[in-house]
């Protein structure tokens, strides 16, 4: 048997299948109805993020009215979830400000602009470990559209800069510092905004795929006013991780998968690698959710 304490928590309780739940239900809605949510509709109930909640535990089919377990759900899970942000916060951003994308391809791959819809849900951070167990998955919205850059492999989005990334990102941004070598180039966010710190002297990056360096160096990196601090390498990552580190730098980023789903596996190989090359400071993109998926 359960009690409810006066901050609400459940005491006795194993959040294990409401973890479960929740994740199924948002991998089904963003991959298959980001979009359902509309003006009409968010405005009609409420015009916040509980309306917003509201909405989404609707479309999720939960019964909150009838249902014990969803009547949790929805409160534990839905509403600390759902998070209204303000697309200005990103705009900001240095890298959207000064970098400007034309259409471009290059053996496969390309570089172009997509947008977001307003009131489009999208992940907005590594999921957040509560004391209580629950694990939430971060979702936003916008209540504008929203412009951003991507590069896609044969159609396929391989990074966008979502807020999702810059999010995930930035953490390690702030750390890096001294020689700085990175695997995975991208759109060359983490390069730029690494660049830009005054602490730091260089920033090597290695990339295995020569068309998507074409592509940044004809098009973005002549862009960045940081440029001369920004050194690209063309080799695969864990054949160069082998040969030259520790060397001589003092933090290493990697970011060479596409989402947790294939970064478990590249995750827990570059990890052995810096196991044996101590020295560095090593930080990984989405490191918190591979944990999870781990």
């Amino acid at each position: 048997m359960t009690a409810s304490r006066s901050d609400g928590r459940v005491e006795g309780l194993d959040y294990t299948k409401y973890n479960n739940r929740v994740f199924e239900c948002m991998s089904m809605y963003l991959n298959l109805a980001p979009r359902f949510i509309n003006e009409k509709l968010y405005k009609n109930t409420g015009g916040d993020e509980m309306a917003y909640a509201a909405l989404l535990a609707a479309v999720c089919m939960l019964d909150t009215v009838n249902s014990a377990d969803d009547k949790l759900l929805y409160r534990k899970y839905f509403i600390p979830m759902v998070h209204r942000l303000d697309p200005r916060d990103f705009e900001d951003d240095p890298y959207y400000k000064n970098i400007r994308f034309e259409e471009k391809s290059e053996g496969g791959w390309r570089i172009t602009n997509m947008s977001c819809e307003p009131y489009e849900a999208f992940v907005c951070g590594d999921p957040q470990i509560m004391p209580d167990g629950r694990i939430l998955p971060q979702i936003g919205y916008f209540e504008r559209g929203f412009g951003y850059p991507a590069v896609l492999q044969d159609g396929r989005e391989w990074m966008t800069l979502m807020p999702n990334e810059t999010v995930t990102t930035l953490p390690h941004v702030r750390r890096a510092h001294g020689n700085v070598l990175t695997f995975g180039l991208g759109l060359g966010y983490f390069a730029y905004r690494a660049a830009l710190l005054p602490q730091v002297s260089e920033v090597t990056v290695v990339e295995l795929d020569e068309n998507v360096i074409k592509l940044f160096c004809e098009n973005i990196l002549p862009q960045m006013e940081c440029r001369d601090k920004i050194r690209i390498v063309c080799d695969d990552a864990f054949a160069y991780a082998e040969k030259n580190l520790p060397s001589d730098y003092d933090f290493v980023f990697t970011d060479i998968w596409h989402d947790p789903s294939d970064g478990v596996g590249l995750y827990l190989k570059m990890k052995e690698i810096a196991e044996k090359a101590p020295g560095p400071e090593y930080a990984y993109w989405l490191e918190d959710t591979l944990r999870l998926y781990i």
